[in-house]
């Protein structure tokens, strides 16, 4: 049996899934705020640096 004709302004009926077409996007988690995690970084190298620096003038 033939399905009946739809008008231009409607959508016709389909199968399949009846979520929305983009999906909200999930909340970052810990890559939320990716400045925090770069200056930890950017922390821990320069004190590093600073520690092998100190090590050099010591001697």
């Amino acid at each position: 049996m033939a399905e009946p004709l739809v008008p231009p302004e409607e959508t016709p009926p389909v199968e399949g899934s009846t979520s929305s077409a983009h999906p909200e996007r999930p909340d970052g988690g810990v890559w939320e705020h990716p400045m925090l995690w770069v200056s930890l970084i950017l922390l821990g190298s320069l004190s590093v640096a600073l520690f092998f620096a100190l090590r050099i003038i010591d001697l």
